[in-house]
């Protein structure tokens, strides 16, 4: 639908197959205009959260709805036991949700999407799993399975052998528990039964995650048979793609506006901003679903569009969360609506991040940098700070690290990027300026949280973190910035700070040298 109105008086109806037509009557919601029985799944995707709800599934429910995609449907995979309550919602609704998009000006366009047919939980069935993929209607497999789900070392690179979830894969007769095992047991039949590989298609917010995605699978494959991960380096493909959609979490409020004002009794809706990119290298042996005529960009080359994207907005949103948290705001929109934060983040794409980047086909850097600022501050979206400062430990070494390195290799100034590793360094000492407990997600936040509360002595401490930081606490030019931006968040507290550091200024008072 173009305009959510509210249904008055009208009963919600239970999202299902059996009610689909009854909504789509209603005229307030567009519905699949497809027949649903008639799509076959030919990808399988592993990590069916809002944001592939948001992104990825809407762009094959665009292509079926234009009857270009029916046998393109996609099979979503639960990994973990936490994803049963997805699978039990997915069951009793026939794969259907609500998407529903959020104007700044409170407008809503809302529509119910159909592409995911079929939805399998490993922990129950890794065979069905196996076989699901392994079938050879099964062209791509895809992924959205976070930054941390891919098992490599933060500093090296390299594939963690380690992780006690990989160890159990690896052993010999090991029933495949992990996305690696699944995967790479799917790819060994498929080649002793004479059957092309699939292409294993990441979508995770990771620069090269086509060529991480390879590196990951490819290690974990040669610890189980070195013959196959010689025949996959040869034979799979892993194109690197940039998917963009602010996607925060649903919400009790969300489904409670879907039930009052849409009619749909619907137990996980998603909710996203109007704002969508996605750019996809051409590198798909057994075909794709013709993307391009949903709006995505198949290039040749992902690497500019990426960087672009990791260093400008993924790295603007980690300079926005910790300061806005620590200033008192809760709400991505509130933080970025503050004068200070937003010339703040300006300065830093401006003066730090944009000279790391290469030319962008197509892209008016100062407009994507304005309208960045715009999508942060959309006040209907209700993206939540707690969220953006989730797993840092997964983003800060991959986002802003590499944008430091490049500033220090040529020159550039660093003070921005410094204060905003500072600031999640204070944010990681679990406690706000007024006392109050911070509930810290990350998956190091048992070593991280004790690192940040020992910098009041010992200032260096948190950056002292060789898996995160590497060298850089060893780089005068770098700790000392870092080290004077921590002060000033101790002395000053964080509102403070990031109005100093907004101050035009203050890139030219870090020289190179």
């Amino acid at each position: 639908m173009s305009n959510a109105e509210t249904v008055a008086g009208a009963a919600p109806a239970t999202l299902n197959n059996t009610t689909l037509a009854a909504i789509g009557a209603a005229g307030h919601v567009s519905v699949p205009s497809y027949d649903r029985s008639g799509v076959t799944a030919g990808i399988v995707h592993f990590g069916v959260g809002g944001f592939h709800r948001a992104h990825q599934a809407m762009v094959i429910d665009d292509l079926l709805a234009s009857g270009d995609a029916m046998n393109w449907g996609i099979c979503g995979v639960g990994v973990l036991e936490q994803d049963r309550h997805m699978k039990d919602v997915m069951d009793a609704q026939d794969g259907l949700y609500t998407l529903v998009l959020k104007h700044p000006d409170g407008h809503r366009e809302a529509r119910v999407i159909g592409s995911i047919v079929e939805y399998l939980l490993a922990v129950d069935d890794p065979d069905a799993v196996i076989e699901k993929m392994a079938s050879p209607e099964i062209r791509i497999v895809s992924l959205t399975i976070t930054e941390g789900g891919y098992n490599f070392d933060q500093v090296t690179g390299e594939f963690d052998e380690s992780n006690p979830a990989v160890q159990h894969d690896v052993a010999p007769g090991a029933v495949p528990a992990t996305v690696f095992g699944l995967v790479v047991e799917a790819l060994s039949r498929r080649r002793e039964r004479g059957i092309d590989p699939f292409t294993v298609m990441s979508c995770d917010n990771i620069q090269g995650n086509g060529h991480v995605a390879r590196t990951m699978f490819t290690s974990f494959a040669r610890l189980v048979n070195p013959e196959l991960a010689e025949w996959m380096t040869t034979n799979v493909r892993f194109p690197n793609s940039m998917v963009d959609r602010i996607t925060p979490v649903t919400s009790d409020d969300d489904r409670t506006e879907v039930r009052e004002k849409l009619s749909i009794d619907d137990k996980w809706p998603v909710v996203a901003e109007p704002f969508f990119q996605w750019v996809l290298e051409e590198d798909f042996p057994l075909g794709r679903p013709p993307y391009e005529n949903a709006h995505v960009q198949v290039v040749d080359d992902v690497e500019p569009y990426e960087l672009m994207k990791l260093r400008l907005l993924n790295a603007s949103h980690q300079g926005l969360c910790y300061f806005g948290f620590l200033s008192g705001y809760r709400y991505a929109h509130e933080a970025s609506s503050d004068p200070d934060i937003a010339a703040f983040l300006l300065g830093y794409m401006n003066e730090e991040a944009t000279p790391t980047l290469a030319p962008v086909p197509g892209i008016d850097l100062d407009d994507y940098k304005r309208t960045l600022i715009e999508r942060f501050s959309n006040p209907e979206v209700r993206d939540t700070l707690a969220r953006l400062c989730a797993e840092s430990s997964d983003r800060i070494p991959k986002w802003l690290v590499p944008v430091i390195r490049s500033q220090l290799e040529t020159g550039g100034p660093i003070a921005r990027s410094a204060a905003i590793v500072a600031s999640w360094a204070r944010y990681a000492e679990a406690e706000d300026e007024w006392g109050q407990p911070i509930t810290i997600v990350d998956r190091l936040k048992d070593e991280l949280v004790p690192l940040a509360k020992s910098q009041r002595q010992h200032p260096t401490a948190f950056i002292e973190n060789a898996k995160l930081f590497g060298d850089l606490a060893q780089n005068e030019r770098f700790a000392t910035a870092y080290v004077e931006a921590l002060t000033m968040l101790f002395t000053q507290g964080a509102h403070n700070t990031v109005a100093h550091y907004a101050h035009p200024t203050v890139a030219a008072a870090s020289p190179a040298t």
